[in-house]
């Protein structure tokens, strides 16, 4: 049964399919994946998007935005081959040209086995260390590569600079060094922190890729794209959703200010490309459970739901994110506490025992088998669920096909 779901159907639909599929469910509005792409490319035309596809390995997202024309950026074998699977009725040279011109493995530290893997694909990779590029030159030699520069993180939700990216330091000579190991480096990439609300981390990343662009060129050698000749600049993501909060600035005005700083900075020669994941994905997605148990605890009303911190709601975890959950009826709210399906006691979805600043839920009194639904779910919640305890990950539904 195919679902066509508008905003004044939501409800009725959102209710229909949690009646005919069962609970949980997870429902992705295909539609909204092509608008937020279409919203990217509109207020950022200069900029190829490489869609981020660990923030949502769906294969009907992937390949949604694969007929868009968007490039992709995978970290593992599994989401490189996910990608792959839509070119391989292609000729193999077409094949070879679309991986090179528009996959960029992006993490900085792989596996020998992935590299060994990946060298028939000549792919483009990223590295960030000597090591890592030593490791490169012997494993994966046809590979061009590209470097990860260490920018501040300040203001985003999750810090990834802590982990990757060549230091103010070392960054220009590991650049050069690459260069006299006989590859030819394509491009600079750096990346803000998921759901970035500080301007300044993509400020301070472009000057100091502009600062490595010109000191490398200045010991002898071209950091640019090997077919075009021009420099290539990987902005990274970090791109934030509005619907996360208040103090959301509207991606409208940031890519305004973005605009601004890259044409101040690098005003011609110059390709730059974008890895966004959650801005394409997050408020593409709806969950919908069911209340599975009722009961009073201290004084307080709990409900028990058939999804939980194992599960869908991974996200409030690992990407520290809050999911209100609501009610289809309406109803005098009162403050509750909401459990997960598994026996174990950290699995609370409202208020979190990770974190406090989670606040309880808020709801009308709830019958069992009632429905509630959380929505922008789409960005690294499914992507992280498990099977814990042997409750079954939510099912996909997808609507606006």
């Amino acid at each position: 049964m195919a679902f066509t779901m508008t905003a004044e159907t939501k409800s009725a639909v959102l209710q229909k399919i949690a009646k005919t599929r069962g609970t949980p469910v997870f429902v992705v509005d295909i539609e909204q994946v092509r608008k937020n792409y279409n919203r990217f490319r509109e207020n950022l035309p200069e900029v190829q998007v490489y869609y981020a596809v660990k923030a949502n390995p769906d294969p009907l997202i992937v390949k949604t935005l694969f007929d868009l024309g968007s490039s992709f950026d995978v970290a593992s074998l599994s989401e490189f081959h996910l990608v792959r699977k839509n070119i391989i009725n292609l000729l193999p040279s077409e094949q070879q040209e679309f991986i090179w011109d528009k996959i960029i493995y992006a993490h900085p530290v792989k596996m020998i086995k992935t590299l060994h893997e990946l060298e028939p694909y000549k792919p483009l990779v990223t590295f960030d260390n000597l090591d890592e590029l030593e490791k490169i030159k012997k494993h994966c030699p046809s590979a061009g590569v590209v470097l990860r520069l260490e920018v501040p993180n300040r203001g985003s939700i999750v810090n990834l600079s802590s982990k990757f990216g060549a230091s103010i330091e070392n960054a220009v000579d590991l650049a050069v060094k690459a260069f006299e190991m006989g590859f030819l480096v394509e491009s600079l990439s750096f990346h803000v922190g998921s759901q970035c609300t500080n301007f300044n981390n993509y400020k301070n990343g472009l000057n100091f890729a502009a600062e490595v662009f010109n000191e490398v060129e200045k010991k002898g050698y071209k950091i640019r794209n090997s077919k075009t000749g021009k420099r290539i600049l990987d902005i990274g993501g970090g791109f934030p959703v509005e619907e996360y909060g208040q103090n959301v600035i509207p991606f409208e005005e940031t890519a305004k200010k973005l605009r601004e700083e890259m044409k101040k900075l690098f005003p011609e020669n110059i390709e730059f490309i974008a890895e966004p994941g959650r801005f394409l994905v997050a408020n593409a997605c709806t969950l919908v459970v069911s209340v599975i148990g009722r009961t009073f605890r201290h004084g307080e009303i709990c409900y028990y739901i058939d999804d939980g911190i194992y599960g869908t709601f991974s996200g409030q975890i690992f990407d520290h994110q809050i999911y209100t959950l609501k009610s289809f009826k309406e109803g005098e709210k009162e403050k509750c506490i909401i459990f997960g399906p598994t026996c174990d006691g950290f699995d609370t979805v409202s208020p979190s025992t990770n974190n406090k600043k989670y606040p309880y839920g808020f709801l009308p009194r709830m019958e069992l088998g009632e429905f509630l639904y959380a929505e922008n779910m789409g960005a690294y919640t499914t992507a992280s669920a498990t099977n814990f305890n042997g409750f079954p990950i939510a099912k996909t539904v997808y609507v606006n096909k």
